[in-house]
């Protein structure tokens, strides 16, 4: 954890520690400002209020091009997001494409996946969310269900295209996610797809009522967490207020 004094400190003053460096995952889309349509890298902004108000700085990590770099990138970070986004490309779990996933994003995917595994090697605090749950599920060799109304025959995990819904979910109230939230919550949801066979090492924690995994935790890992629901999108901030502190403990 980088230190930092404010003015001239006395010669027995302790160095006030600098909030923590969260880097959050981006989208790589066509945008427009002004009189520019380009390509760009996109965060809504959600994800950087809730770090911010929990206590951290977030730091934008676009999908390089390049892996070159990125174990300097995790070195400078005290924790990590990885944020939501489109559909993962099937084949890199094995599968074929259902007509209902979107289409790929190769740079977005590789770069992420080797995010992931890089912040695990590293025993990096992170916080996965929805797609970034998916990142990490297929990071360790997992896999996904590709649609879930095809699955459950029903809509309720993205009840209305555009906007988030809510649903509930019971957690395990040993798992440091029930500690942080309790045995149940009711949580922002907007996904189609979940996760079907769980990586290496990761063990499901939370649950919809239609059993639909909810939540993961990496074993082993300091602080490994993945929740499919969108936490950013809701007003409470225990799940980003415990990523900061342990990321402060660096």
């Amino acid at each position: 954890m980088r230190e930092a004094t404010r003015g001239a400190p006395g010669p027995h003053a302790t160095p006030e520690k600098s909030p923590p460096l969260i880097g959050i995952t981006t989208y790589l889309e066509p945008a427009r400002w002004g009189v520019w349509v380009r390509e760009a890298a996109l965060l809504p902004a959600p994800y950087v209020r809730a770090v911010e108000r929990a206590g951290g700085v977030p730091v934008m990590v676009p999908p390089m091009a390049g892996l070159r770099g990125l174990d300097s990138l995790v070195g400078g970070l005290d924790g990590v997001i990885l944020a939501g986004g489109g559909d993962l490309d099937p084949e890199l779990y094995g599968a074929e494409r259902h007509e209902a996933t979107g289409p790929p994003q190769p740079q977005r995917d590789r770069f992420e996946l080797a995010l992931a595994r890089a912040v695990v090697d590293a025993d990096l605090p992170f916080l996965a969310i929805c797609r970034g749950m998916q990142v990490l599920n297929v990071a360790r060799g997992g896999a996904l269900i590709q649609h879930l109304p095809e699955a459950v025959g029903h809509e309720r995990h993205a009840p209305d295209a555009g906007l988030v819904g809510r649903h509930g979910v019971q957690i395990s109230a040993t798992s440091t996610i029930g500690k942080i939230l309790g045995d149940a919550a009711e949580v922002p949801t907007y996904h189609h797809q979940a996760v079907s066979r769980l990586g290496k090492g990761l063990v499901a924690v939370a649950w919809a009522e239609d059993q639909v995994v909810e939540a993961v935790e990496l074993q082993g890992h300091r602080f490994g967490l993945g929740v499919q629901w969108h936490p950013e999108e809701g007003d409470d901030r225990r799940l980003f207020e415990a990523l900061i502190a342990e990321a402060s403990g660096r």
